[in-house]
């Protein structure tokens, strides 16, 4: 790879490495699993870089190699695992309340008018700057900022997220 593109990889890594890390995470529920899981999926796409001719194909490309390692390291972590008569005494992390609240957070983004629910997605999520979301969007940074908290008070104020707390 020559200098060049070396240097476009890099500025890739350093712009989209969070995205990237947060869909590691949900792949993985674990941070440093995820860290681990995102290295490898960037060695790979590394390796592949030449042959990647649409900058914008890149997201996908890494996110396919991060769920192909992590069905790979599944595949192989089911071989460590046997089953046995004697039940470990070791305590087992509820995450049902995880879960509950992601659910709950998920109805109410869908209950936002479907701007709001779009600029607050961008924002956080896609963790794009609001002069970012404005060119995306086709607004003034003014528009992206009022929107958002509009969106984030409307959350704020939802009884079904007051349940989950």
């Amino acid at each position: 790879m020559n200098g060049t593109r070396h240097e476009e990889f890099r500025e890739y890594v350093a712009e989209r490495g969070n995205v990237l890390l947060r869909a590691a995470t949900q792949l993985t529920s674990d941070r440093a699993e995820a860290e681990d899981l995102l290295q490898a999926a960037l060695a790979k796409t590394y390796l592949a870089w030449d042959r990647i001719e649409d900058p914008a194909a890149v997201d996908g490309y890494v996110r396919r190699a991060m769920v192909n390692t992590q069905i790979s390291w599944w595949r192989r972590r089911k071989l460590d695992v046997y089953p046995t008569d004697q039940i470990p005494d070791r305590p087992v992390d509820d995450h049902t309340g995880r879960s509950e609240m992601r659910d709950a957070l998920g109805r109410a983004l869908r209950r936002l008018p479907e701007r709001q629910r779009l600029a607050v997605m961008l924002r956080y999520y896609e963790d794009m700057s609001e002069r970012e979301i404005a060119e995306a969007l086709g607004v003034s940074v003014g528009t992206v900022k009022s929107t958002v908290s509009r969106a984030m008070a409307k959350l704020r104020d939802d009884d079904a997220l007051d349940d989950q707390r």
